[in-house]
C-alpha cells in the first residue's frame, strides 16, 4: 500500500508540471461535513455508543469528514488519491497504522480491453458492499445505518471490474487484505475475496448483490466468514424513492461454534421540491452471539432503529441536514443510565469545493 501511495504522489506531481493536456486530465475537489449531535444518554466522555463511527461526538461541534480528492483519468489509465481528516477517520480507522488513517482513497487502474469496459484496479478503494458510503451527501439519511456502520466502508486489494456497453450490468471480483483492512494483520495469512453484481433494469430500479468470503480472525482460530449483502433501489418518479436492504453473515463466535448475524432495513425518501427533502429509515440488527458488536449481555446486540431527517439545499454546494433518531435494544446496553433506549438529534452542514 505504501508503494502504491508513493507511485500516485510521483505521478500527480509529474502531471502538475507536465503539458497542459495532462493537467486537464487531473481534477481536484473537496468535501466536508461540519456537525453537532446531542445524545440524550449524555455520555460524559462525549462519545456515542461503540457501534457507531460517524458523527461520533456528543454535544460538541466537530468535523465528521473532510476529504481532498484528486483524480487522474485518460482512456486506458485512471488513478485516485483522496486524503481526509475528521471523526470518521479518527474512529473508523483507529485500528490502522498512523500513516494509513489519513487516506480515504488511493488506487490505480488499467483498462484491459479495447472493446470492452474491463478494468483492473489496485489499492485502497471504497467498499463494494452496501448502498451507503462515508460521504453523508451521497446518502439519503444524514447518519449511517447500523448495517453500514458495522460492515466495510473501505477495502484494500485488487479488483477486476466489468461494465456492459449499455451500462446496466456491473460485475466485480476482488481479492482483499481482509474485512475493512488497509494493512493486512500479521496473524492472518490467507486472502479474502469478494463478488459484486449490480444490475439496473431501468433508470428507476437497481438490484445489487455483494459478498465477502474470508476471515477477520487469527489463523489459529480457523474461522471462515461468509457475508451476503442485498439491496434494491427503486425510484418510480422524481418525488419518491426507497432502498430495501438485507445483510446476513456467518462466523465463529468462540473457538468452536459458528453463529449468524443479520440486519434488514428500509429507507424511504420524498422530495418536497428541488431544495427540500425528507427521509425515514427503519432497521433491525440481530447479533445475539456478538460476532460483530460486543455488548457482554445475555441477548447480545438485538436493536431496532428508526430515524427521520430533513434536508435543505442552500445551493448546489451547501446543504443543511437535521435528523432525529431512536434505538431500542433487547438488553440495557446504552451507557450512563444503563437503559435499553437511546435518543439523539444530529445536525449537519455539508459543503463541496
Amino acid at each position: 500500500m505504501k508503494k502504491i501511495l508513493i507511485v500516485l504522489l510521483i505521478f500527480y506531481f509529474k502531471s502538475l508540471f507536465s503539458q497542459n493536456d495532462s493537467i486537464k486530465k487531473l481534477t481536484i475537489s473537496g468535501y466536508g461535513e461540519l456537525y453537532y449531535s446531542y445524545d440524550f444518554s449524555n455520555p460524559q466522555n462525549h462519545e456515542k455508543p461503540n457501534f457507531l463511527y460517524n458523527h461520533k461526538r456528543h454535544n460538541e461541534i466537530n468535523f465528521n469528514l473532510i476529504v481532498i480528492k484528486s483524480n487522474y483519468s485518460e482512456n486506458n489509465f485512471r488513478a485516485n488519491l483522496d486524503l481526509m481528516l475528521g471523526n470518521y477517520a479518527q474512529y473508523n480507522l483507529s485500528a490502522e497504522t498512523n500513516w494509513a488513517q489519513f487516506i480515504y482513497n488511493a488506487n490505480i487502474g488499467i483498462k484491459l480491453s479495447k472493446k470492452n469496459n474491463l478494468w483492473l484496479d489496485a489499492g485502497l478503494m471504497p467498499s463494494h458492499i452496501g448502498a451507503e458510503s462515508a460521504i453523508s451527501d451521497d446518502c439519503w439519511s444524514l447518519t449511517r445505518s447500523l448495517s453500514a456502520e458495522n460492515s466495510p466502508y473501505y477495502e484494500t486489494g485488487i479488483k477486476l471490474n466489468y461494465t456492459s456497453k449499455n451500462e446496466k450490468l456491473n460485475l466485480a471480483f476482488l481479492v482483499l487484505n481482509g474485512w475493512q483492512r488497509i494493512k493486512k494483520p500479521d496473524h492472518i495469512q490467507n486472502p479474502s475475496i469478494g463478488l459484486q453484481l449490480n444490475y439496473k433494469s431501468s433508470e428507476k430500479l437497481t438490484f445489487n448483490y455483494s459478498n465477502f468470503l474470508g476471515t477477520d480472525k487469527p489463523d489459529t482460530i480457523n474461522a471462515f466468514r461468509v457475508f451476503h449483502n442485498f439491496f434494491i433501489q427503486y425510484e418510480p418518479n422524481k418525488k419518491i424513492g426507497l432502498i430495501a436492504n438485507f445483510d446476513i453473515g456467518n462466523d465463529k463466535y468462540d473457538l468452536k461454534n459458528y453463529g449468524i448475524w443479520y440486519t434488514p432495513g428500509l429507507i424511504i425518501k420524498y422530495n418536497l421540491n428541488d431544495n427540500i427533502k425528507i427521509a425515514c429509515r427503519g432497521e433491525y440488527y440481530y447479533d445475539k452471539h456478538q460476532i460483530i458488536i460486543t455488548t457482554n449481555t445475555l441477548n447480545g446486540f438485538q436493536v431496532f432503529g428508526f430515524s427521520s431527517n430533513l434536508d435543505f439545499s442552500i445551493n448546489k454546494k451547501v446543504k443543511f441536514r437535521v435528523e432525529a433518531k431512536m434505538y431500542q435494544s433487547k438488553d440495557n446496553i446504552f451507557q450512563e443510565n444503563n437503559q435499553n433506549k437511546n435518543y439523539s438529534i444530529t445536525t449537519n452542514l455539508t459543503f463541496k469545493i
